[in-house]
């Protein structure tokens, strides 16, 4: 199976125990911003967090829109859904707006995916010793 294979395919990260979805966009991962807006706040409603947050940036004259993209992820009920997404750039761009301890060690951890991406592209072979763990 190729790298083109699954190119479409909703991937799974695990932070702190709670799933991250992503998805791989050029070679680059973008992760959806809902999932890292609940696992940093760990609101009942991240969506709703998520959307007063999109509103209080906007007002600050930060640019969404040169860093988010809709991609289709697969939800909870086996279905895709539009959901707003960033790569690692961006990511660091949200985190730093919302006041959480949980920050660093996500911003630690968000660097290593980063980092384990780049390994595999110089070596495929690292992503499939990855996917058979």
């Amino acid at each position: 199976m190729g790298e083109d294979d699954n190119k479409n395919e909703t991937h799974i990260a695990i932070f702190n125990g709670k799933t991250i979805r992503r998805k791989l966009v050029n070679n680059e991962w973008f992760f959806s911003v809902v999932d890292i807006i609940g696992v940093l706040t760990e609101s009942n409603i991240p969506r709703r967090y998520w959307s007063d947050l999109k509103i209080k940036l906007e007002e600050e004259d930060f640019h969404l829109y040169d860093f988010l993209v809709q991609l289709k992820l697969k939800s909870g009920d086996g279905k895709e859904y539009e959901t707003d997404c960033a790569n690692t750039e961006g990511i660091f761009r949200i985190i730093q707006s919302i006041p959480s301890k949980k920050a660093e060690p996500f911003k630690r951890w968000l660097a290593k995916v980063g980092y384990e991406r780049v390994q595999e592209i110089e070596n495929p072979e690292l992503a499939q010793e990855r996917r058979t763990l």
